[in-house]
């Protein structure tokens, strides 16, 4: 099925008014944080759980 251009509209609205986006730069130093992250199969979903770990030790 189709995505009608409605549905799109109401997708990217949604999208530029409730969410946030952040961007990582990794330098050729990185070579290793790149290469485990490109392991991982969900990175937005890793990245999140190590931050929310990361929050709860400092709670």
């Amino acid at each position: 099925m189709a995505v009608s251009e409605a549905q799109k509209r109401a997708a990217a609205k949604y999208a530029r008014e409730k969410t946030k986006t952040i961007t990582l730069r990794l330098y050729p130093g990185d070579a290793d944080i790149l290469e485990h992250l490109g392991t991982q199969e969900n990175k937005q979903g890793y990245l999140k759980r190590l931050i929310r770990e990361d929050m709860e030790r400092e709670a």
